[in-house]
């Protein structure tokens, strides 16, 4: 824990969802990015007919071990199943972007910087983002197109939706001169990449 004593100022960061190299693509446990991508990769290897590749990929040695577990998270040839409705909106962050940016933080900003009509600020954050959003819907069809799977994605409604939208306000870190360099499309890319990388 911090100490606290006066003239000491604590910056806290508070950042967009992240992905990047070294995710976690753990059906299970594996957040929004890192899950449709593996889900709709697994379904991209079904529809090329690629067994023995989704068998290395779930490291299982028979088709019935591995269709016990695709079956539960509506992984097919034709079909991935996404849970919701596909309508709430979420912000996103490449790993390596936040990085960057903490760095610029701490190089660059004093509790002066961040100061309110120039009064002293004990506890302050700021906040590290795209400030851009896109719906679960159009993630899932950018993976989708990234990926290559020509069949259906579709949207079990039974299924929550969570918080409805996710958005970081980011003016704060623009107006002291750091933006994100990688977009959501890129970052995509880049990610998919490195995924197929480590299963290779």
């Amino acid at each position: 824990m911090l100490p606290s004593f006066p003239g000491f100022v604590r910056i806290f960061i508070a950042t967009a969802h992240l992905y990047g190299p070294g995710d976690n693509f753990d059906l299970q446990k594996s957040h929004v990015i890192p899950a449709l991508m593996r889900k709709i990769h697994l379904a991209k290897l079904l529809e090329d007919g690629k067994w023995q590749d989704v068998l290395s990929d779930l490291n299982q040695n028979t088709q019935d071990q591995a269709q016990a577990i695709l079956d539960p998270f509506g992984i097919s040839a034709k079909n991935v199943e996404i849970w919701g409705t596909g309508t709430p909106m979420r912000e996103f962050l490449w790993s390596e972007d936040m990085a960057d940016a903490c760095v610029f933080i701490l190089d660059n900003v004093d509790f002066t910087d961040l100061a309110r009509e120039k009064q002293e600020v004990r506890n302050t954050h700021i906040n590290i983002g795209s400030g851009e959003e896109v719906s679960i819907a159009d993630l899932a069809r950018k993976i989708q197109k990234i990926v290559g799977f020509t069949g259906e994605l579709t949207f079990n409604t039974d299924k929550p939706d969570g918080t409805p939208r996710k958005l970081t306000d980011v003016s704060k870190l623009h107006g002291l001169g750091w933006k994100h360099t990688i977009n959501l499309d890129q970052g995509l890319e880049r990610i998919y990449q490195w995924y197929l990388s480590t299963t290779t």
